[in-house]
C-alpha cells in the first residue's frame, strides 16, 4: 500500500552487519503497517540486544492455517513463530500443530508481579496462544464522494445501501466476519446470530444478504488492501484492521474515516509450531520473553492503533492513540466479539460454502 512507511516484503530479511553466522528466526505475520509495528517494537530492539540473531519475517498469516498443514505433512516446518487470529490458534491447537505452552513460564509477570496469565485475563484462550493485542475489523469510508451528496454513512448497514451510497466495497474474501454483518443487516438479533448461523437455513440467508451488494464488491485477502483501494479512490467504503485504517488517517492524512458500528473484536498473538529443535525452541521462547512484556506491548500501540492484550499496558498507551483503539468507550456503542468456538468448529464448511457462492 502506498501509504505505508515501512513495507516488508513477503520474505524480507531483516539484518544486521556482519550478521552472517546470525541464528535465523523466521516469524510469521500480516505485513503492512502491523509488521512495521512489530518490527519497530519488537524486532528491532530485540535484534539490537541480541546480535546473534537475526530475523526473517514472513508475510504468510492469512495463510497460516493451511501452510501449517501442508508443512506437517511434508515433515519439514520452516516457520519458528507465527502471528494468528484467534479462531486459527485454536484449530492449529487442536490439530496439534501449535505446542502448547505454560504462559507463565514464557511471559513475564507484570511489573506489580501480577502473573501473565492473570494480566492477559481473557485474552489467553487456549494453551497455545500467546496473546498480543485486541484488534478490530471495521470499515473505512471515503468522506468526499460527491454521488453520496455530503451525507456519511453511520451504520453497519449503510454498507447494503447502495442507492444512498453509491460505489464499489471492499470485503474480505471470507466468511467470517461478513456472515454475522449479513445477518445482523438482515435483522438478527446480536444474542441470535450464532444460533442462526448454526443452521444452513441461517448461512444462505447470509449469502442472500450478501447478494445484494455482489456485484459492487472487491475481494480482499491481505490487510493491506482496502486501505490502498480507498486510497487510491477505487472503492468508497472496505473492511479491514482498525490500524490499517489508523495509518491511512492519521499518518498519511487520506479522507477517509472510521465506522464504528458493529466492529468484531478479535485476539491476535502468537502460536509456536509444534516440533521445533529443542535448540530453536528456547529462541524462540527467549524472544517472546522480550516481545510480549509490559512496555514492549505498549510500543507497538505508538505504532499502530491495536490495544495491548496485557491490562498492564493499557495505561501506557499515549492518549494521542486512544480515539483510534477499538476498546475505546466511544467506539463501542455497537460491537460483537469473534466467536472462536464456533468458527473453530465450522470454518471448513463455511468456508467451503462461501467460496462456492463466490464462483456462482
Amino acid at each position: 500500500m502506498t501509504f505505508r512507511r515501512t513495507i516488508l516484503t513477503s520474505v524480507a530479511t531483516i539484518a544486521l552487519a556482519g550478521a552472517a553466522s546470525a541464528e535465523d528466526l523466521t516469524i510469521v505475520s500480516w505485513g503492512g503497517a502491523y509488521s512495521a509495528s512489530q518490527d519497530k517494537a519488537y524486532h528491532q530492539p530485540y535484534m539490537a540486544e541480541h546480535p546473534d540473531v537475526n530475523i526473517i519475517n514472513d508475510e504468510s498469516s492469512n495463510e497460516a492455517v493451511a501452510k501449517l498443514r501442508a508443512m506437517s505433512e511434508a515433515g519439514n516446518v520452516t516457520w519458528d513463530l507465527v502471528d494468528v487470529e484467534g479462531p486459527d490458534s485454536q484449530r492449529l491447537c487442536d490439530e496439534g500443530l501449535a505446542q502448547e505452552i505454560d504462559l507463565n513460564d514464557w511471559a513475564k509477570a507484570a511489573p506489580d508481579g501480577t502473573t501473565a496469565t492473570v494480566d492477559f485475563g481473557d485474552a489467553v484462550i487456549n494453551d497455545c496462544f500467546i496473546p498480543q493485542i485486541v484488534f478490530s475489523t471495521t470499515f473505512g469510508y471515503r468522506t468526499n464522494v460527491p454521488e453520496w451528496n455530503g451525507k456519511e454513512p453511520t451504520s453497519l448497514c449503510d454498507i447494503f445501501d447502495t442507492t444512498n451510497f453509491p460505489g464499489k466495497r471492499a470485503l474480505e474474501k471470507r466468511p467470517k466476519k461478513n456472515i454475522e454483518w449479513a445477518l445482523i443487516c438482515d435483522g438478527v438479533a446480536k444474542d441470535d446470530l450464532y444460533d442462526v448461523m448454526s443452521t444452513p437455513e441461517g448461512i444462505d440467508r447470509a449469502l442472500k444478504k450478501l447478494d445484494t451488494i455482489k456485484s459492487d464488491v472487491i475481494w480482499w485477502s491481505a490487510g493491506a488492501e482496502t486501505p490502498q483501494l480507498l486510497a487510491d479512490g477505487e472503492i468508497v467504503m472496505g473492511s479491514t484492521y482498525n490500524g490499517r485504517l489508523y495509518s491511512l488517517i492519521a499518518e498519511d492524512k487520506q479522507p477517509v474515516k472510521m465506522l464504528w458500528d458493529w466492529q468484531v473484536f478479535d485476539y491476535d498473538g502468537w502460536v509456536v509450531p509444534a516440533g521445533l529443535s529443542d535448540e530453536k525452541l528456547a529462541a524462540v521462547k527467549q524472544y517472546i520473553n522480550f516481545a510480549t512484556d509490559t512496555q514492549r506491548l505498549a510500543d507497538q500501540a505508538k505504532y499502530i492503533a491495536y490495544g495491548p492484550a496485557r491490562a498492564s499496558s493499557q495505561p501506557l498507551v499515549t492518549d494521542a492513540m486512544k480515539p483510534y483503539m477499538p476498546t475505546n468507550p466511544d467506539n463501542m456503542g455497537n460491537y460483537l466479539v469473534n466467536n472462536i468456538e464456533w468458527w473453530a468448529d465450522n470454518q471448513d464448511d463455511v468456508e467451503q460454502k462461501f467460496q462456492a457462492w463466490l464462483t456462482q
